[in-house]
């Protein structure tokens, strides 16, 4: 028996059907079974589901969902798919709830094609929800399902499928709710709903309502399923409002609200008083109304508000433009950070006359430093800068509403050197591209790009193909860096001593990176197994918050002084300084510390779901910076041997560098300063320094050659 059975009801064309299937068969957890269901053989789908039958023994085609064994049960349909992980993760947190009835799936609702995509957690639960959770975001335990769900509820695959969650909500003994987001359903693009389909939307309210007559249910519990099912009624009818049969259901609407309505429950004002009354002539007039005046109330708020600053910031363009001003922000506004600070503070030193400004959000004023001034996003003085600033900086976009102006300069530093694809690359990988929004709106900002910093050749190609536009590039490396050069005798001591760092310990940087699909990482990777079978010698710098929450052996692991959580820190290159190695997954600071030369080891456990789910630009696993490690074992096994620090180690590293770390030299921000404010000639600017004469800050422990591992 499968721990699990998906089953994909079919209806119409084969559409993204492939996309649900291969979801399934690509999924880390293999105990399953994939059922599709009433593909008429040699219809398009019918054949796609035969392919994938032929060439994969869990694919199972089926006239019902009888036939289905597992012991939970998920339902997807063709716009639907699963996350990368998304089994594994349901099956863990299913272990540590026992057998309920029904687990809430975190999920996302993804625009057929632009916008960002609406995720829904149930953090407090499904009956916290206006309207039922679909049927695609929970899985039922299948004895549970198949005892309190007609078999033709469960066979039909419906435009709106509210008698499965209806009923299933109904009867449910024991649930639980997995936050993590593990269904991701293409929106389709429709507006209104076909005809048919308010009467039969009508029918699956009727048979949970008649279900729940008979059921012993807490009042308070009846009235929101109550309520749930009605409010999905009313925002299909609020849709398709004179579509027809349009007056006909909403009576039948009505005559069912009334013989249900639970005691107790109270009928709000406006839709919900007019469906009692089955007022549909009154419902469509309140409709029109309410869409005229929410519109007219939107329209006005955002107008008075946009026209205030239109007016303020056409105003301030209209002005002279500011020769003398720069404007520097980083990661929307969140502090002095990056690239744009590093920039900030050589302009102070080489080009005193310019006034630079610090962009920020209002929160983080008190975390600026005194010595520069602030300006809070979105003020009048923020619309002023931007207006009549000659020089701008930011490692990310500026707001759609900022133009670019003729005789200014915008320098785009961006944040890291690319291993995953960025700007219109990430087109062709679904998930990601659903999150970045229109790329039409994207490239019209980067047509504001006058300039974009490179700190290597290979980030000079991707820019040019991710963002392409009529920017320059300037390949004199990243100013955040520079301080892998340039930091005082007796830093590395004092952050070192800062941090808490027992002297004479090796501190190792843990830093993985952000993933856009499910992973339970704290459940994948015992850390505070990691930082016990390290041993004395070894001191862990955690940079992930998610580690630390709720785990009583990282608590006891940081009381132990084997762990400090670095996470909280602004500074990413004091925590690199102070560490004496790195250890990293795909996160792009894997290139930022090869410039100080220090061991690097990859823990790359997901590195085939990482790549195929967001797309690289190179094969890390055979041009890795140092020792590759695919288990927790294996990472262990690398750091106490000694491989580590050892001869193969620094062979790779030397390779990674040669590759990555070709402009970096510490003098990038100079390089910046004097060719953008200053406007001296590119002969005139400081010449990288070749890789074999940089000198980079040593680490506070030096580390001893282990044995010679073999080569990979």
């Amino acid at each position: 028996m499968p721990r699990f059975s998906i089953i994909v009801p079919i209806q119409g064309g084969a559409g993204r059907l492939p996309s649900a299937l291969d979801s399934v068969l690509t999924q880390s957890f293999p105990d399953f079974e994939l059922i599709p269901v009433c593909a008429a053989p040699g219809s398009p789908a019918g054949v796609v589901v035969a392919e994938y039958a032929a060439r994969d023994p869990r694919v199972t085609p089926a006239g019902s969902p009888q036939a289905a064994t597992g012991t939970y049960l998920l339902f997807l349909d063709t716009d639907t798919a699963l996350s990368p992980g998304a089994l594994a993760t349901v099956h863990a947190r299913l272990r540590e709830t026992g057998d309920v009835d029904v687990l809430y799936l975190g999920h996302e609702r993804v625009p057929w094609w632009e916008g960002a995509p609406v995720t829904e957690r149930f953090e407090d639960g499904p009956g916290s929800c206006v309207r039922l959770p679909p049927v695609w975001a929970a899985a039922y335990r299948r004895t549970f399902l198949t005892d309190h769900v007609p078999e033709a509820a469960l066979l039909q695959a419906r435009r709106t499928d509210i008698s499965r969650p209806g009923l299933a909500a109904l009867a449910a003994g024991k649930t639980a709710v997995l936050p993590t987001v593990c269904v991701r359903h293409v929106e389709p693009r429709r507006s209104r709903p076909a005809p048919g389909d308010h009467d039969d939307l009508l029918d699956q309210i009727e048979l949970v309502l008649s279900r729940a007559a008979g059921a012993d249910l807490p009042e308070d519990r009846r009235r929101t399923l109550f309520r749930q099912l009605f409010a999905e009624f009313l925002d299909t009818a609020d849709r398709a409002a004179g579509a027809p049969c349009g007056r006909a259901s909403f009576r039948r609407a009505g005559r069912l609200y009334r013989r249900h309505r639970p005691a107790g429950h109270r009928t709000g004002g406006g839709r919900d008083l007019l469906l009692r009354r089955g007022a549909y002539t009154a419902f469509r007039a309140l409709r029109a109304l309410g869409r005229q005046t929410a519109r007219a109330r939107a329209y006005a708020a955002r107008s008075t508000l946009r026209r205030r600053h239109a007016l303020l910031y056409a105003w301030y363009r209209r002005r002279p433009l500011d020769r003398n001003l720069a404007v520097f922000a980083a990661y929307w506004g969140r502090g002095y950070a990056c690239n744009p600070a590093a920039v900030h503070r050589k302009a102070r030193e080489l080009a005193p006359h310019i006034r630079s400004v610090f962009l920020v959000k209002e929160k983080e004023l008190p975390h600026m430093p005194e010595d520069v001034e602030s300006v809070v996003i979105g003020s009048r003085r923020y619309w002023e800068v931007m207006g009549r600033a000659k020089y701008t900086f930011n490692n990310v976009n500026f707001e759609s509403a900022v133009r670019k102006r003729p005789g200014t300069v915008h320098v785009q530093t961006h944040h890291g050197t690319p291993l995953k694809r960025m700007g219109v690359d990430q087109i062709e990988y679904r998930a990601v591209a659903a999150a970045t929004g229109s790329f039409g709106r994207l490239m019209r900002r980067v047509d504001r790009w006058d300039c974009s910093l490179s700190s290597n050749a290979h980030s000079t190609e991707v820019w040019s193909g991710a963002y392409p536009s009529a920017f320059t590039h300037l390949e004199y490396g990243y100013p955040r860096n520079d301080r892998f050069y340039t930091a005082a005798p007796g830093e590395v001591a004092a952050i070192r001593k800062r941090l808490g760092i027992p002297e004479g310990r090796v501190a190792l940087l843990y830093a993985p990176t952000y993933r856009d699909y499910p992973r339970d990482v704290a459940a994948q990777f015992d850390l505070a197994r990691f930082c016990a079978e390290l041993g004395p010698r070894f001191v862990v710098l955690l940079r992930a918050h998610y580690f630390l929450d709720g785990n009583p052996g990282l608590q006891q692991a940081v009381a132990d002084g084997r762990l400090i959580d670095v996470t909280s820190l602004r500074d990413t290159e004091d925590v690199c300084l102070a560490s004496d190695a790195l250890i990293t997954d795909y996160s792009s600071i894997m290139f930022d510390y090869a410039n100080l030369d220090r061991p690097i080891v990859t823990y790359a456990d997901d590195w085939d779901v990482y790549r195929d789910t967001r797309g690289v630009y190179f094969d890390l696993l055979a041009e890795p910076p140092g020792h590759v490690a695919r288990t927790q074992d294996e990472l262990i096994r690398v750091l106490t041997s000694g491989e580590w620090s050892d001869e193969r180690s620094a062979e790779l590293r030397s390779r990674f560098r040669a590759r990555f770390c070709g402009f970096d030299d510490g003098q990038a921000a100079e390089r910046v300063v004097r060719r953008v404010l200053l406007g001296q000639p590119e002969e005139e600017l400081p010449p990288v320094i070749p890789l074999r004469d940089r000198l980079p800050v040593p680490a506070a422990v030096a580390a001893v050659p282990g044995p010679r591992a073999p080569a990979h």
